[in-house]
């Protein structure tokens, strides 16, 4: 069963691969259900544990680099638009 998380990382070293980390967030860790509203963080769904997420990443990430998945709950505020607020709540939070 899916469950939702936050991601957001920092590629710090040189050689950064951040076009396959995004792919690999939005095709590989997603259920297809993610929205992206805030530069390098992604709030999905995903059927994968956070161990299985980061070894899908790792290949794109060396030492240099920071990385953090966190299980989230429904208990949430923020300033988004109103759009972005229904988003969330119908696909991320379900």
């Amino acid at each position: 069963m899916s469950k939702p998380y936050m991601i957001t990382y920092d590629l710090n070293s040189p050689g950064q691969r951040y076009d396959d980390v995004i792919k690999t967030i939005k095709e590989d860790l997603s259920t297809g259900a993610w929205c992206s509203y805030w530069k390098s963080s992604y709030l999905l769904r995903s059927n994968l544990t956070p161990d299985q997420m980061l070894e899908k990443l790792k290949p794109f990430l060396d030492q240099g680099d920071k990385f953090l998945i966190i299980e989230v709950v429904n208990n949430k505020q923020g300033w988004l638009t109103d759009k972005q607020w229904k988003y969330i709540n119908d696909h991320i939070f379900k």
